[in-house]
């Protein structure tokens, strides 16, 4: 991707009072599939998708049936999370704000009826789930829900990671210094084997900042139209200092991230390395985790393999490339 790509700017919502919300529709979850799939070889792990088109908005649910060991790492001043658990069998990312959570609650329901609704302790079936804010780009109140969340469920393939204008990256958005200035983004994959090691990461991208590329361009968010240029944040930040008239800052952000490996990690090291991704991520979205993001990043282990040869560091800072190709592929 590079600097010369085509602006795909957003239209700010006109926030007006009365609009149409779940309840005022006939709402029918749709299948989500974006511009394509990213493969992955990580076996026993799904994705689904789904949406509903009169948002738009919908939900990514990434499926471990086994279950999986996670560590969460969540930052910023707006974080939109349930659950939170140390071991999840599905996670749940969705569209929607605080009422996007509803659709983690429906993948819950889903996951009891496949398990014929066993509640023993040792059935139980754990779901976490985190939400982005994408009504900015809207005029509705529609949000995923536990309908939208079962579709997605039900919609899971193994192998595929839908990228794109999708699941929950349907309406997300980036470079917000001012909302006029925002561009589409989605959600974004990439997938790496070094030897027996694996790394997935998938992102929903839905920032204040820009998209970065390796190279320092800009490639997506803060588009000033006039100029037909993108601009660094900082720059029209340092134009605003001593200004009583600046635009406020625009609320309503958020980066949501999976990281799944095959990597079997103690709890402390599971837990940095998602750490020392998430933190790495802000080469590639600047700036990132600011008090108008709620950014959180998932990092799960199918706890398959041992690391040989490099500690977890090394295995971070792989990762971390994984990390900014997935941001890339949102921006696209």
């Amino acid at each position: 991707m590079t600097p010369s790509a085509e602006p795909r700017l957003a239209a700010p919502s006109a926030f007006a009072p009365d609009v149409a919300g779940n309840d005022d529709l006939p709402l029918t979850p749709q299948a989500s599939p974006g511009r394509g799939v990213v493969p992955f070889d990580l076996p026993g792990v799904y994705v689904g998708t789904a949406e509903y088109a009169e948002g738009p908005t919908g939900c990514t649910v990434v499926h471990v049936p086994a279950g999986a060991r996670t560590a969460v790492d969540a930052r910023g001043g707006a974080v939109g999370l349930s659950g939170g658990y140390d071991f999840n069998h599905a996670i749940c990312l969705a569209g929607g704000s605080v009422y996007g959570l509803a659709a983690a609650a429906g993948v819950s329901d889903e996951l009891l009826a496949r398990r014929r609704n066993q509640v023993r302790w040792d059935d139980l079936q754990i779901v976490s789930g985190a939400v982005i804010y994408d009504f900015s780009a809207r005029d509705n109140a529609v949000s995923p829900d536990a309908a939208l969340g079962r579709a997605a469920l039900r919609n899971a393939k193994e192998g595929e990671f839908p990228v794109g204008r999708c699941g929950a990256g349907r309406s997300a958005t980036a470079g917000k210094v001012e909302f006029g200035r925002a561009e589409f983004t989605g959600q974004g994959a990439a997938f790496r084997a070094y030897g027996d090691v694996k790394v997935l990461v998938a992102t929903v991208v839905n920032s204040v900042g820009v998209v970065v590329d390796r190279d320092g361009a800009i490639v997506r968010g803060n588009y000033h139209s006039a100029e037909g240029v993108r601009r660094h944040p900082a720059e029209d930040y340092a134009a605003m200092i001593g200004r009583p008239d600046a635009p406020a800052p625009v609320p309503g952000n958020t980066t949501l991230t999976v990281l799944v490996t095959n990597v079997r990690l103690p709890e402390r090291e599971l837990n940095q390395l998602g750490r020392q991704v998430h933190g790495s991520m802000q080469r590639g979205i600047q700036p990132f985790h600011t008090e108008n993001d709620g950014d959180v990043l998932f990092t799960m282990t199918t706890d398959e393999v041992d690391l040989t040869g490099v500690r977890s560091t090394g295995l971070a800072t792989l990762a971390a490339e994984v990390a900014w190709d997935a941001i890339l592929d949102a921006a696209r």
